[in-house]
């Protein structure tokens, strides 16, 4: 297998996945969460290895806040800087549950080609 071609693959999947996995684990846990307690979540999902850095998770909260599919609030921490806890917001439920229904689509698709 050649490592660039898959590693590029990987981070072109990634880029549109990552909004829809962030929305998805803030809806079903039901609670705030900070970036880093995102990224342990997804890790733990994963045994232990997230698919997403936390370098790519960010960036992206901000632009969900930015689009108002999240709300943010700074709390102040004691073992560190002040975190900042997404949730998300109605219209960012009504978005997931679109862009589900998109991927359950893709999904389905693809697997037509690539499932023996």
């Amino acid at each position: 297998m050649n490592t660039s071609n898959a590693k590029k693959f990987q981070k072109n999947l990634n880029s549109g996945l990552v909004g829809l996995v962030l929305l998805a684990v803030l809806e079903r846990f039901g609670e705030d969460l900070y970036g880093y307690e995102i990224a342990k979540r997804l890790a733990d999902a994963n045994q232990g290895n997230s698919p997403f850095g936390g370098g790519s998770i960010y960036p992206v909260l901000r632009q969900l806040s930015a689009d108002e599919l999240l709300v943010s609030r700074i709390v102040p921490s004691y073992s560190g800087p002040p975190r900042r806890y997404y949730c998300i917001t109605p219209k960012g439920r009504e978005v997931l549950a679109e862009w589900k229904l998109i991927w359950r689509n893709k999904v389905s698709f693809v697997d037509r080609f690539t499932e023996p």
